[in-house]
């Protein structure tokens, strides 16, 4: 499949965002079970569990498939800018010089 540059670099910016989004996620401590066990009476006990939402596996999936399209887009575009030649003014790549020493 062909797409433009342009195309190609707003996809990486989309991936790089949602691979930071999925990283804080998955970096978080979201997934970890934790629970209280307080006795009230000699016959009841309070328990208090924090249960995650999601299971580590889902968004280490998803981390993973975008990481690796971001890693594809990224080397397509790289491709481009090492293969790629375009037209500009020779003055573009000339060093400063400052106009006031003679």
């Amino acid at each position: 499949m062909k797409i433009k540059l342009a195309e190609a670099l707003l996809r990486r910016k989309e991936l790089q965002n949602k691979v930071e989004m999925l990283r804080s996620i998955k970096d978080n401590n979201i997934f970890e079970v934790r629970a209280t066990r307080k006795q009230v009476s000699d016959s009841i006990d309070d328990i208090v569990a924090k249960v995650p939402k999601l299971k580590a596996s889902q968004v280490t999936a998803e981390f993973d498939w975008h990481a690796r399209q971001l890693r594809l887009t990224d080397a397509a575009i790289q491709q481009a800018n090492w293969t790629t030649e375009i037209e500009v003014q020779e003055s573009v790549m000339d060093d400063y010089t400052d106009p006031t020493e003679d």
